[in-house]
């Protein structure tokens, strides 16, 4: 009589090492898919479980950890000014809004390092559904304002569609001296190449490059939000750990020419 064999033992997948986290773009731009600048950033971030996160990545992807147990959700408000298509002049109009993006960190199978994006409220309706159908990205229209006084900015977010429908985000901060040598930490949750995003079933892979991020200190005098939450992940409680501020950097999105192993 035949003897069942036991099933194998699941094979664990292979670890994968990271590529380092550079302040520096780890590759040069080829010609740009996209262009745009990001100006006035408020970057809040809150640490958070791997076992909560790693479900709400695409395939293919581990959430990236900065110490080996903890990764971050980022909550990012900025403006997004004058969004251009390969190699056309930016657009003064529907390519110049507010934004504000609840991002998660992202490694791949490649050890490529990334962000994936949760939920991106945006103010115009013709680039938020461009970058739904054409990109595949969670854009969504909604009620945005930034307005500054003196150091001080705030930045406002009502959700208008497709949902959750009133979802908001209320920061208010107040910019500090700037960082001359921003931490390993703080390199890790800014300096970010790449976005990894579902796309038809697929998990693609968009860099980007840009100079070194200037930062500030920033000191946050009010957080009243409910997208982080409206993103699939648990609520943040307390205090962001890390509140930071940047006027901004010109961008390019599209292929890089890296530097081949041992070159």
């Amino acid at each position: 009589m035949a003897t069942a064999r036991p099933d194998p033992a699941p094979v664990s997948p292979r670890p994968v090492t990271p590529e380092p986290v550079s302040p520096d773009p780890p590759g040069a731009p080829m010609r740009p898919l996209l262009t745009q600048s990001w100006l006035d950033l408020a970057f809040l971030h809150w640490a958070v479980d791997p076992v909560d996160v790693a479900p709400l990545l695409p395939p293919g992807t581990v959430p990236d950890t900065f110490d080996g147990t903890t990764t971050y959700v980022g909550l990012v408000a900025f403006r997004m000014y004058r969004v251009g298509g390969l190699g056309l002049p930016g657009i003064p109009y529907l390519g110049t809004f507010p934004e504000t993006n609840v991002r998660l960190y992202s490694v791949d199978e490649h050890g490529r390092r990334g962000v994936v994006f949760r939920s991106l409220d945006a103010s115009r309706l013709v680039p938020v559904l461009v970058a739904r159908a054409a990109f595949r990205l969670p854009y969504v229209w909604s009620r945005m304002g930034v307005e500054r006084s003196g150091d001080t900015l705030t930045y406002t977010s009502t959700r208008r569609w497709p949902g959750p429908r009133g979802a908001r985000s209320r920061i208010v901060l107040r910019a500090g001296d700037t960082i001359e040598e921003p931490t390993p930490l703080e390199h890790f949750l800014t300096a970010r190449w790449a976005l990894h995003s579902s796309f038809f079933g697929r998990t693609a892979y968009l860099p980007n490059v840009h100079p070194r991020w200037p930062l500030h200190r920033a000191e946050l005098l009010e957080c009243d939000e409910d997208l982080v939450a409206a993103g699939g992940l648990p609520a943040p409680v307390g205090e962001p750990m890390s509140v930071l501020y940047s006027p901004g950097v010109p961008v390019r999105f599209g292929p890089q020419r890296r530097p081949r192993a041992g070159g």
